[in-house]
């Protein structure tokens, strides 16, 4: 089942509800620059096991609607807000990957974790994507930076180069042209909203308050959220549990499938 959630005057927010017989419910937001389908091996093996699956396009990405702005996480937090309440969902485990896990942080923040029981973090890019003074663990400013530039001059190209970047191991060319082309579907200005939000936002402060059981699953080879990026998650967040992936890059629901599939049934059962 599909559905058009509206989240604001014009803005509606594309949902995929797979299986809403299901007993128990993870809402997914995917990270950038794709769309929900990223999760599509979840969505093909977790219903199996009884779950009820959503996914959700981030506004400009995907089905959603392409406003030009709005790129800020309160916004999209508010937008997570606006699924979970249209869909009546109570009791979820809410899951993000990339981005999507920093928008799951500052939802959990800022809206005292509603609805959810558990929280689910996949390669975050939280508390921090980038380096500061404070955090010199994460990318430096200038490679979000170049992103930007060439989202704005020649965004096919930056979209093969973030591609190789976000396995580990090999997987093949149609897979790899599959999730550039889930990227292509992306408006350009999202996409450079988004990484101008990786320089502008920082999530310290949200981990404190994530009040639920949170499962952090982070690739030990992962080139864009680094490791040390998931270590402060799990010192910053009370009740957290950290999974290593070994031989794991970015893309962990790829890279280590049915690790990956396994680990996030354990943590929903538990």
């Amino acid at each position: 089942m599909d559905y058009y959630v509206k989240v604001e005057p014009n803005v509606y927010i594309y949902v995929e509800d797979i299986n809403p017989e299901g007993d128990k419910t993870i809402l997914f937001i995917h990270g950038w620059p794709g769309n929900h389908n990223l999760f599509e091996y979840q969505y093909n093996q977790l219903p199996k096991h009884g779950y009820r699956c959503i996914g959700m396009d981030v506004r400009g990405f995907g089905q959603s609607t392409r406003p030009w702005s709005g790129y800020d996480y309160d916004r999209l937090a508010d937008d997570v807000r606006g699924v979970i309440d249209t869909l009546e969902l109570k009791n979820i485990t809410l899951g993000g990957h990339s981005t999507g896990g920093a928008i799951a942080i500052r939802y959990m923040a800022r809206h005292q974790g509603y609805g959810v029981a558990k929280l689910a973090l996949f390669a975050a890019a939280a508390p921090s994507l980038i380096q500061r003074p404070n955090f010199p663990y994460g990318l430096p400013e200038q490679a979000v930076l170049d992103i930007i530039q060439g989202t704005y001059t020649d965004r096919p190209n930056m979209l093969r180069n973030f591609g190789n970047m976000i396995f580990h191991n090999y997987v093949t060319p149609p897979l790899a042209d599959w999730i550039f082309q889930l990227g292509l579907q992306a408006s350009s200005w999202a996409t450079a909203a988004i990484a101008n939000t990786w320089l502008q936002e920082v999530l310290f402060d949200d981990l404190g308050k994530i009040n639920v059981p949170t499962l952090i699953l982070q690739g030990v080879d992962d080139k864009v959220c680094l490791y040390p990026l998931a270590v402060a998650q799990k010192n910053g967040i009370p009740n957290s549990k950290l999974v290593p992936f070994d031989s794991c890059g970015h893309f962990l629901f790829y890279d280590q499938l049915d690790k990956f599939n396994k680990e996030l049934m354990q943590f929903v059962e538990g």
